[in-house]
């Protein structure tokens, strides 16, 4: 699939700092997997991939899925998720997946516009009244420019990891207050990686459904994919399956903060498993739809239709190096056609999704320490895996 020019509207690169560093496809324990390989030379050719990965790299906790034609075809984890107990990290075991959270709400959006409760290009005021910031302009900012990071929003500053706040108001609250916040320019003129502005969609989605924002994401995502244990909830984390976050440039060390503050959960604080976040991939794949164990005759879930794919999935802005924004989602051309991919980084976590929907393959990357260099095990893995 060719993508087009991003729309002549907005001239400017968009700038997003972590993600820069996933744009080019190209101590480990023992293994804990659930895997459902097809073919079966596919998980052996996987398992030597990963294995030579950490012989070169110390990453403290790691886990993989892979998905190929609607089916979980790999999914094992390697190394320690808690160093204190010396629990093993399995493929149920519980990541902060940062940034990946933003394509969940993107896709919560787009279940209120279905069910015609948001309009993609209205003022989100009309939505949010308290809305605004220290700019008469950010009357004009739309749903749509928010979720292509081009509302002139800043960047958050301090997420306060370490002053959490976990009341039910903490994310509205957060919204009221950027009252004193200066655009960095018009809505729509440039493009500009904005975890900001992810905050406000969540609040959005919370006004809009009447429900807090995780309630949300549960009731409309997590709980009809089958993610049964994923929750942007610190509280509701199995203590048994959740992972220690490692800091560190030169040796992996546990983290004194965890990454989780409920003003900042639409932009941040999903936790999930590779397990799970493959029935994600699936429903990915399958454009909105999730078949019990890729077999229709089990029955089908779906989350949305294949026409919000088609927008989520659609370029709206250049972004970076000739890749493009659809809606949160990073685009671009690979030799196995669409590539559309997120990637997230927090203190002590690094994490990275990658779909091929020409190809019904999708990979996600899970890892507890936010030094792990992933675009090297991200290009093996998909070659080893897009066909």
């Amino acid at each position: 699939m060719q993508i087009p020019l991003a729309s002549a509207a907005i001239r400017s690169l968009c700038i997003f700092p972590f993600l820069a560093s996933l744009l080019l496809p190209g101590s480990s324990g023992v293994a804990q997997d659930t895997p459902e390989s097809d073919p079966p030379h596919l998980a052996s050719q996987l398992d030597r991939i990963i294995s030579d990965y950490l012989e070169a790299e110390a990453i403290p906790g790691l886990a993989i899925g892979v998905v190929r034609d609607g089916r979980r075809v790999y999914a094992k984890g390697f190394g320690v998720a808690d160093p204190e107990t010396g629990r093993a990290v399995t493929s149920s075991s519980l990541f902060h997946l940062a940034s990946i959270s933003k394509v969940f709400v993107a896709t919560g959006v787009m279940q209120l516009v279905e069910a015609g409760k948001i309009d993609l290009d209205a003022p989100v005021v009309e939505y949010l009244p308290y809305f605004e910031l220290d700019d008469e302009r950010s009357a004009e900012i739309t749903v749509r420019q928010l979720l292509t990071h081009t509302s002139g929003m800043p960047d958050v500053r301090d997420y306060q990891w370490g002053a959490p706040e976990r009341d039910d108001e903490a994310l509205e609250r957060y919204v009221r207050g950027l009252s004193g916040r200066e655009l960095r320019s018009a809505p729509g003129e440039e493009c500009y990686y904005s975890n900001m502005a992810f905050e406000v969609l969540g609040d959005l989605i919370a006004k809009v459904s009447g429900k807090t924002f995780e309630a949300a994401m549960h009731d409309g995502i997590l709980g009809p994919l089958k993610m049964s244990t994923s929750t942007f909830l610190e509280s509701e984390l199995d203590p048994k399956l959740r992972t220690t976050p490692h800091v560190g440039r030169r040796k992996p060390e546990v983290s004194e903060l965890y990454p989780y503050n409920r003003a900042h959960a639409p932009s941040s604080t999903l936790h999930s498993s590779v397990d799970e976040m493959c029935n994600w991939i699936i429903a990915c794949t399958g454009r909105g739809a999730l078949t019990d164990a890729g077999d229709e005759s089990e029955g089908e879930t779906r989350i949305l239709t294949s026409a919000s794919f088609d927008e989520l999935w659609k370029p709206h802005v250049l972004a970076r190096r000739g890749r493009h924004y659809g809606l949160a989602w990073m685009l671009g051309d690979s030799p196995r056609g669409l590539w559309v991919f997120h990637g997230g980084r927090d203190p002590g976590f690094r994490t990275h999704l990658s779909i091929f929907p020409d190809e019904g393959v999708g990979i996600i990357i899970l890892s507890n320490y936010s030094e792990t260099p992933i675009p090297p095990l991200r290009d093996a893995l998909i070659e080893a895996v897009a066909r």
